[in-house]
């Protein structure tokens, strides 16, 4: 072991502790002497701290859920002597509501049923009554199983006619050379017989691709596997490959910068609605771009998303910038009024103080401290300040869960707020403020109670409309399946292609927030666009004007 941390030190991946001070350099002042060695003392036990934070990262569970019951084993009562009794507060009143009991859920009536019958054997049949009769049918017990079918590549292969001019053209339109005609007239005969003598070829229906191999199937196939199920390009190409198909991935990649172009027209009526509606969720997270002008191949971008418009209308837009300024905030926002809901990164502050605009805090990102504090607890510990403050935090996600599942509207939410979340608020504001100057602020507690007072207003927000979450979850939730992609396909290659992307994770998003099968909205869209000439007739392919059976891939 000790030679495996000598390679480490070595090779630089553990750092050397400076030397400790000798006798001469110590000062010679007691009370400067002691002062030292309280800086030295807290400096450790502050790293103390995060190594704690870290081995519980690298080797603890992740999740931020906290059993109640579980909290409670560390809830002693010179830990928390003003805190309710026991089991008070634990139940939340809600509005009666009743709840389906839990049982397998049927398999879906539009899929395809095949049939496959079991009889007894015809001996079995003979009743045993000695008449000598057959017994009668008097009725079948239907059990169902589900199975699949593997995907196959088909060719399709569109046929279009010929035709050519009668036979009788050279007698309706002889020739007009030598004919004795005006000007005028021989232009026309000349055109006419010119038009009759032309070819006819039944016109090829407008394509996803033009002049690809690619069928608005295939494309749809390819863009849900990378978009919703995170399969990089080369994944695919091998994949394709068993079906028969030889597709390089660079010819992939290109299909896919042409599709992000393609639905352009439906993310700008899509983003017309979603800035329309007065309740807005932004979050950000990295991308890599390898081939960015100006810019370093291990250089970070940012890949923005915003969730947000109507209750029945959800949008879900992804936004590709190789900055994470404030600047790109403000441009996302410009067009926007409402309530703005985002944690607490300097970049939406700008935004926030806008005319028109309300910024919303995100009550997650202050629970996720006081969390990361309590687990940097040293072992035995009885959680301190950062288990008080989550408990408290605790209690109001009770409530916001009651709420969700009772399926409240959001006036009935806001007054359960009113009722029984607020006096909690109220609570937690107490709290600290009585106790924000017990724990130094460079240490875990400390931060996470600095983070909590500095964002207050912003949280408090959520109180003041019943249409508004606690947390910014949900946005963080639509950003999920571009971080479990990332961890597959790594980088963009280009600047277009993070900008195809981003459309296209919108687009898949979108659908699925609007209760549509992604992959037949896909298919859908990339039939039906690129014949569409109308606003009409592009307004008719947003996700939530598609009627259900037509975007379910069971239907096929």
């Amino acid at each position: 072991m000790w030679r495996r941390i000598h390679a480490q030190i070595s090779y630089g991946v553990l750092a050397m502790p400076e030397a400790a001070p000798r006798s001469a350099d110590l000062p010679d002042d007691p009370t400067t002497l002691k002062s030292l060695v309280r800086e030295q003392a807290f400096e450790i036990e502050r790293l103390k701290e995060e190594l704690r934070l870290a081995r519980h990262k690298q080797f603890g569970a992740s999740s931020e859920k906290a059993d109640a019951a579980q909290i409670q084993l560390f809830n002693e009562a010179e830990v928390l002597g003003a805190a309710a009794p026991a089991g008070e507060g634990d139940e939340v009143a809600v509005p009666a509501h009743k709840r389906a009991r839990g049982k397998r859920k049927p398999l879906d009536d539009r899929l395809p049923r095949q049939r496959i019958e079991h009889d007894i054997a015809d001996a079995d049949k003979l009743c045993p009554c000695g008449s000598g009769q057959t017994r009668p049918r008097i009725g079948e017990i239907v059990t169902e199983q589900a199975d699949i079918v593997p995907a196959k590549a088909v060719v399709l292969q569109h046929v279009r006619f010929k035709y050519g001019p009668c036979r009788q053209c050279d007698g309706v339109f002889p020739s007009v050379e030598g004919r004795q005609a005006n000007a005028d007239t021989a232009d026309a005969d000349a055109n006419a017989a010119s038009e009759a003598r032309a070819i006819m070829v039944a016109p090829l229906p407008a394509q996803p691709i033009p002049k690809s191999l690619a069928a608005p199937g295939l494309c749809a196939w390819i863009a849900m596997a990378k978009y919703g199920d995170g399969l990089p390009l080369y994944r695919q190409e091998t994949i394709l490959a068993r079906y028969g198909l030889t597709i390089s991935r660079a010819t992939l990649a290109s299909w896919m910068i042409r599709l992000g172009e393609l639905i352009v027209p439906l993310i700008n009526l899509l983003e017309e609605v979603q800035l329309g509606y007065d309740v807005l969720q932004m979050d950000e997270t990295t991308i890599q771009v390898l081939k960015e002008d100006g810019r370093a191949a291990q250089s970070d971008s940012r890949m923005w998303v915003r969730r947000g418009g109507p209750p029945d209308k959800p949008v879900i837009l992804f936004d590709y910038d190789p900055s994470r300024s404030g600047k790109v905030a403000w441009r996302l926002t410009q067009d926007f009024k409402g309530y703005l809901q985002s944690d607490g990164f300097s970049g939406y502050e700008a935004v926030g103080k806008r005319e028109g605009v309300v910024h919303v805090g995100c009550l997650a990102h202050a629970r996720r401290k006081f969390d990361e504090a309590l687990k940097a607890q040293p072992v035995g510990s009885r959680g301190g300040l950062a288990l008080e403050g989550l408990m408290l935090i605790q209690k109001i996600y009770r409530i916001e869960k009651a709420a969700r599942e009772a399926k409240l509207s959001p006036e009935q939410r806001n007054q359960l707020r009113d009722s029984q979340a607020r006096p909690i608020w109220d609570e937690l504001r107490r709290w600290l403020d009585a106790k924000r100057g017990h724990v130094p602020p460079q240490m875990l507690t400390g931060k996470a109670m600095t983070y909590l007072d500095n964002q207050w207003p912003q949280l408090a927000r959520s109180l003041d409309d019943g249409r508004l979450e606690v947390d910014n979850n949900r946005c963080e939730n639509a950003l999920r399946p571009f971080v479990l992609g990332r961890k597959a396909w790594l980088f963009s290659d280009t600047p277009a292609g993070a900008e195809a992307s981003a459309r296209l994770y919108g687009l898949v998003e979108t659908a699925k927030a609007n209760g549509c099968e992604p992959y037949a909205y896909l298919r859908r869209v990339f039939t039906d666009l690129p014949k569409a000439t109308t606003l009409a007739e592009i307004e008719a392919l947003l996700a939530w004007n598609v009627a259900p059976p037509a975007t379910q891939s069971v239907a096929a």
